[in-house]
């Protein structure tokens, strides 16, 4: 069994043309290349990937390519979300680059929860039916450890906490023309954000299901942190199931101390929150030997500076992980 392996995710904050106030990739890869070698992650989960569309209408993700170039990463196994047609989406992929073979690799989107149906009471032509569909898809890729150890790996991207757009009630793309608006708009996103929650957690009961002592891991931007309720359904703690006889199919976090000074992967004005997590089965947790946030320097997102900042709003988060032989 390969004995150590270092598990990372990071959202790149749109890396891509366009993306983090117009800065030009060569500026941003500076600051993020650097990050990324910092990690040495043996598997690399990443948030936010841009493509690049060409002229026969294909995408690539040429961005993330010149990002890795003269890294290990860039000739690590690869797995990438895709759209209907079958190509990466034009923003916000997901990436799962991987230094052992990738085994399966897929993606659900819907699948197991259908979109919920409500009743848009604001904006243009209210009331009116309303699908609250998920912005991403969540991605599942199983890698083999070896001829015979698995591990089932989750990367996700929840809903922001930026309102859901509503037809006709904004004024420009922060403002809102009624409060009423702002927050039927801020509902709509909290239940997309739970949704992929529940979808996600679902996909982590159909493995255990399948095999209780499964080594999974669910990684990437949830959007929340430990103690709100998209987190809370991926953990599955027996304290909210109220049931120890399903403590084996909770997650546990492997980033670090809850509460600590330095356990943060945003700043917003003056709060700092975890909202980039490692969450793993109890299976494999016993097997975290360390975690790290490289949250140093991190630049705070509304900052009036912040156009201008080359790097991401997020901090990379990494634990190492040693089996038994």
């Amino acid at each position: 069994m390969a004995r150590h392996f270092r598990l990372a995710t990071f959202n790149l904050e749109n890396l891509g043309a366009g993306g983090a106030g117009g800065l030009t990739l060569e500026e941003r890869a500076a600051l993020l290349r650097p990050q990324l070698k910092r990690l040495r992650a043996d598997v690399l989960c990443l948030q936010e990937v841009n493509a690049r569309e060409l002229p026969d209408g294909s995408r690539d993700l040429a961005h993330l390519d010149r990002l890795v170039e003269g890294t290990a990463y860039a000739n690590f196994a690869r797995a990438v979300t895709e759209g209907v047609h079958g190509r990466p989406l034009d923003k916000h992929n997901l990436v799962v680059l991987s230094r052992f073979p990738i085994a399966a690799a897929g993606q659900i989107r819907h699948h197991l929860v259908p979109p919920p149906a409500c009743r848009r009471v604001t904006g243009d032509g209210a009331p009116a039916d309303y699908a609250v569909e998920w912005d991403r898809p969540a991605q599942q890729v199983t890698l083999a450890l070896d001829e015979a150890t698995r591990l089932h790996l989750f990367n996700l991207h929840l809903r922001s906490r930026l309102a859901s757009l509503i037809p006709g009630a904004k004024t420009g793309p922060f403002s809102w023309a009624s409060a009423g608006a702002w927050a039927e708009g801020a509902f709509f996103s909290a239940v997309k954000r739970t949704g992929q929650a529940l979808e996600a957690r679902l996909l982590v009961e159909r493995l255990f299901d399948t095999d209780p002592q499964a080594l999974v891991a669910v990684c990437g931007d949830v959007n929340a942190d430990l103690r709100e309720m998209p987190a809370r359904i991926l953990c599955a703690d027996p304290a909210d199931t109220g049931n120890a006889a399903l403590a084996a199919r909770a997650l546990a976090p492997a980033e670090g101390p809850a509460g600590a000074d330095a356990h943060f992967s945003v700043r917003h004005g003056a709060r700092r929150a975890m909202l980039d997590h490692l969450l793993v089965s109890r299976a494999l947790a016993p097997y975290c030997r360390r975690s790290e946030v490289h949250n140093e320097g991190l630049a705070d997102e509304t900052a009036p500076d912040a156009p201008s900042r080359p790097g991401s709003f997020h901090a990379p988060v990494v634990a190492e992980f040693a089996l038994p032989r």
